[in-house]
C-alpha cells in the first residue's frame, strides 16, 4: 500500500513521533497500573477515582498532558467483554435460570469488575502515553488527521 504524498519534512515529523520510545514501556505500563506517577513510580497518579494529578507531587513530572480519552473505557470493555462475558455464556445454568436471580447475580460483579479495572487501565494507558512521548498538543500529528 502506497502511503500518502506529503511533504518529506512533515511525514518524517509525523511517523517519527509515533515510532519512537522516549522513556521504558514495561515500566512506565506497570507504573501506571499501579497507580503511581510513570515517570518517577511515587508519586500518586489520581487525585480522584480517575481524575489524573496535574503534576506529581515526587518528582513534579506534567502527568495532565498525557491523554487518556476514551481509549481506557474502550480496553476496559474489551477486556471484560472477552474474558468474562463471553466465556461465561458457555454455562448452560446461565440460559436456564430465571433472569430476575441471574441477571442481579451476573451484572451486579460484573459492575464491580468494570469499576475496579477501569482505574487500573487508564493508569496504564497514561503510562504508555508517557513512554511513547504521546502528549495532548500533539494531536496535529494523528495519521486520522494527516490524512485529510
Amino acid at each position: 500500500m502506497r502511503s500518502p504524498d506529503f511533504p518529506s519534512d512533515r511525514k518524517r515529523a509525523i511517523w517519527g513521533a509515533m515510532a519512537e520510545i522516549v522513556h521504558p514501556l514495561r515500566r512506565s505500563v506497570f507504573r501506571g497500573v499501579s497507580g503511581h506517577c510513570p515517570a518517577c513510580g511515587h508519586g500518586k497518579l489520581f487525585w480522584k477515582y480517575l481524575k489524573v494529578n496535574g503534576r506529581c507531587e515526587a518528582c513534579d513530572a506534567d502527568l495532565a498532558r498525557y491523554p487518556a480519552d476514551d481509549g481506557p473505557a474502550y480496553l476496559t470493555i474489551l477486556l471484560i467483554g472477552h474474558l468474562i462475558v463471553a466465556p461465561m455464556l458457555f454455562f448452560p445454568i446461565v440460559w436456564r435460570s430465571n433472569p430476575a436471580y441471574s441477571l442481579p447475580i451476573i451484572l451486579l460483579p460484573l459492575a464491580g469488575l468494570t469499576l475496579l479495572l477501569l482505574p487500573r487501565v487508564k493508569g496504564g494507558w497514561v503510562g504508555m502515553m508517557y513512554a511513547l512521548g504521546v502528549k495532548d498538543t500533539d494531536a496535529g500529528l494523528h495519521t486520522a488527521d494527516a490524512a485529510e
